[in-house]
């Protein structure tokens, strides 16, 4: 199978760390598709920068395709983490640098020879939905979004990812319910610790976690995404590729970084603050 992470990257910087790891949601779920088995590639824009090049290398590192990859004069986006005690992430603070864009007409007729393209709420792509679901079935990533910001956009989406930490079971599932109304086949609610709730087709399955010794949840909920893709598209059932999507993201809770590679920066767009 063939996925594509379309839209954001960044660089996650670290500041109690002095580090930087590639990162973004359409990256991670790009690289983590590719750790599962599938054919990966990302399309985006990186920056000149020392940023830009350690996200390409990292790309190249993870065997991800970045053929319709552009290169912009100017700094890369960053994203500054802080964590807490339990190893829990916490953004502070962001610039989008040069990533963002309009995809053309050679990127669609380039996504049309995939199966799934992922792409996000932080990709700032909202206008572009229409064009791109036409291109290729879509999942999106609406984070936290409230319900106005997610309404529209759902006709074109057949994955729908939300964020709902510390939602209980009924709420989730009400949320899944409107969302299979307003077009999706599949949609996905991440609860953080509570575990995840996946519905295809308006059958709802609860999802605990897998407990481990976390050291950074970054990418967590990007993981078990494009684990539970890699293997729905595969053919598992929900329930299958719930649980090997569970105990996926609880292995990358173990590492630092959404998928690795730190690197010391010293760029002074994105200069780790110490």
């Amino acid at each position: 199978m063939r996925i594509c992470g379309v839209g954001d990257n960044v660089v996650d910087r670290y500041p109690q760390r002095g580090l930087m790891y590639p990162g973004g949601n359409a990256v991670n779920v790009a690289v983590h598709a590719a750790r599962c088995g599938a054919e990966a590639a990302y399309l985006g824009v990186l920056g000149t920068d020392e940023a830009g090049g350690h996200i390409r290398t990292a790309l190249d590192a993870e065997g991800v395709g970045t053929d319709r990859v552009r290169t912009a004069d100017g700094p890369n986006a960053y994203a500054t983490v802080r964590l807490d005690a339990e190893g829990n992430r916490h953004f502070a603070g962001s610039d989008e640098g040069v990533s963002r864009f309009t995809p053309d007409d050679a990127d669609l007729d380039w996504l049309a020879g995939f199966d799934l393209l992922h792409t996000g709420d932080c990709s700032g792509l909202e206008h572009a939905l229409p064009l791109l679901a036409r291109a290729c079935p879509l999942s999106y990533d609406f984070s936290d979004r409230p319900w106005p910001y997610a309404e529209p956009l759902l006709p074109h989406v057949r994955y729908a990812v939300f964020s709902r930490p510390g939602a209980g079971d009924r709420e989730a599932a009400a949320l899944a319910d409107a969302a299979h109304r307003a077009g999706p086949g599949t949609v996905i609610v991440t609860r953080g610790g509570g575990g995840a709730l996946v519905s295809r087709d308006g059958v709802p399955h609860l999802q605990p976690v897998t407990p481990v010794e976390v050291v950074d949840t970054l990418g967590a909920g990007d993981s078990f995404v494009a684990r539970l893709m890699v293997a729905l598209l595969d053919g598992a059932a929900v329930p299958s590729a719930a649980a090997q999507a569970a105990a996926y993201a609880a292995e990358v809770c173990t590492h630092e970084g959404a998928f690795g590679h730190p690197r010391v920066c010293s760029d002074p767009h994105i200069a780790p603050v110490r």
